[in-house]
């Protein structure tokens, strides 16, 4: 029997360990993906308690809980105390053995707050509560501290055109902190134009770029102007929620004809809708290969299954699951449409349908090139799958379908600061999946040529794709 999660956690091969402890485990972290709150960043923030840090805005979480039987007004509700919220939580997490939140919550306890003599259970969450927030007064446990602690380096946050990324150059300015905040440029909204509040929308990107939207042109020339804003802060990444993915084609009068009707307050056809999707996402991959910049299609969710929940509690609370619509088609459509203009840029696909997996692997191959190592990626196990087994069927379908020596590696995808060790995690599975490669003998135990892959998954190849220059 193996003692749960010691040094060699996940580790179960004399070459995983080697991997991981000599060559992975010190490496630094890109988390060149997430939703952490830019201002808090910036702010230095100092959290008031554990439940604070690490309950809130966490659907993951939430999700457990109510599948738990707890109550709603535990998960989310405003007048319950952090403390109420953290033992309902604490009482929860025996409950979720075999789930990943159950081996994430005891590594978040061990990293960054040192904490690995008990397991957290309604019994034991006043002790690490208490000792937690001991921790959590002092500076060394601030936002920044904790990152540092982490041996982050970079981390790319997920920012909407109309942001005006002051929390980014307050931090950039910051000559005391080291640790890039870079922006994402995230511009669903202003193809979303069957959403509620498109038109609203619209006229605040009208009013941040100085430039009066009435026609496709304008929208375009809007955006541009924003671009320039984002790369001025350091941008070289976008993002995309491709929840369907869709290809219509449209002229630029039909274009025209589609926003002029939406802006009216009109609804527009699912067709319609789609060819204006079809045709921002087309002027913003010209715009990103013409900049230099990374773009990120996250594919598949189906998300606010609840009405009623939505109305209760607004979006990203924890009602979205994956979805199964046929992707395959338009998203060859939409990649090939950039690439006849050899304007496709870096591209990386994530998948939330593991069915998908397959298609998203061999997608890639259809569109390397351009003396770009990994020019296209297979995105790592995003979401619903970024646990032990979705992670290991996105690196063995990357593997046997294209060059897992050119992957790009883990990000959180996560709103909180205690979440880095989802790194350590992918880690540890990837040396311990090549290790099993060596044992089972379908690799050379090469400690040089794997642990030189393993440092380049674990960060290298981020560093050189996205052109950051950080130093180890």
């Amino acid at each position: 029997m193996t003692t749960f999660l010691t040094d060699d956690f996940l580790l179960h091969s004399e070459v995983a360990r080697e991997l991981y402890h000599d060559f992975a485990k010190d490496m630094p972290i890109i988390d060149y993906h997430c939703h952490l709150p830019p201002e808090q960043v910036a702010d230095d923030y100092q959290f008031a308690n554990l439940g604070e840090i690490w309950l809130k805005g966490d659907h993951y979480k939430w999700r457990a809980m109510r599948a738990n039987g707890v109550e709603e007004k535990y998960c989310t509700g405003k007048d319950i105390s952090d403390r109420e919220k953290f033992q309902k939580w604490a009482e929860t997490v025996p409950a979720t053995i075999g789930n990943p939140l159950y081996h994430w919550t005891h590594l978040e306890l061990r990293r960054p707050f040192g904490i690995d003599d008990s397991l957290l259970n309604g019994a034991t969450a006043e002790n690490i509560w208490n000792r937690a927030n001991e921790m959590l007064a002092s500076p060394e446990f601030s936002a920044r501290s904790i990152m540092r602690k982490m041996n982050v380096r970079m981390v790319g946050t997920t920012d909407d055109p109309i942001d005006d990324l002051r929390a980014h150059k307050k931090t950039a300015e910051d000559n005391s902190f080291s640790i890039r905040m870079n922006p994402s440029w995230r511009p669903d909204k202003s193809f979303l134009i069957n959403a509620t509040g498109y038109v609203d929308y619209i006229a605040k990107l009208s009013e941040v770029s100085d430039t009066e939207i009435n026609s496709f042109a304008d929208l375009c020339a809007a955006l541009s102007k924003r671009l320039d804003h984002f790369a001025a802060h350091g941008c070289t990444i976008s993002d995309h929620a491709l929840d369907t993915v869709v290809y219509e084609e449209a002229s630029e009068a039909e274009l025209n004809n589609i926003l002029s009707n939406r802006l009216s307050g009109s609804f527009v056809s699912e067709k319609e809708a789609a060819a204006f999707k079809t045709a921002v996402l087309i002027y913003l991959g010209k715009e990103y290969a013409h900049r230099g910049w990374a773009m990120q299609y996250h594919i598949g969710a189906l998300r606010n299954n609840s009405s009623r929940m939505l109305s209760l509690l607004g979006p990203d609370t924890g009602f979205d699951s994956i979805n199964d619509g046929l992707i395959a088609q338009p998203l060859s459509r939409l990649l090939n449409r950039l690439d006849e203009e050899d304007a496709l840029p870096k591209t990386i696909l994530y998948a939330l349908n593991p069915r998908d997996n397959e298609v998203l692997a061999t997608m890639c191959g259809n569109f390397q090139g351009g003396g770009i190592p990994g020019k296209i990626q297979f995105g790592s196990g995003w979401w619903f799958n970024d646990q032990k087994d979705g992670m290991l069927r996105q690196m063995e379908q990357l593997s046997q379908l294209g060059l897992l020596s050119r992957f790009i590696g883990m990000l959180t995808d996560s709103r909180s600061f205690l979440s880095y060790t989802r790194h350590e995690y992918f880690r540890r599975i990837l040396c311990n999946m090549i290790g099993t490669w060596v044992i089972d003998g379908e690799a050379p135990k090469d400690m040089k040529l794997l642990g030189g892959m393993v440092q380049d998954i674990s960060f290298n190849n981020a560093n050189r794709y996205f052109e950051l220059n950080i130093a180890l």
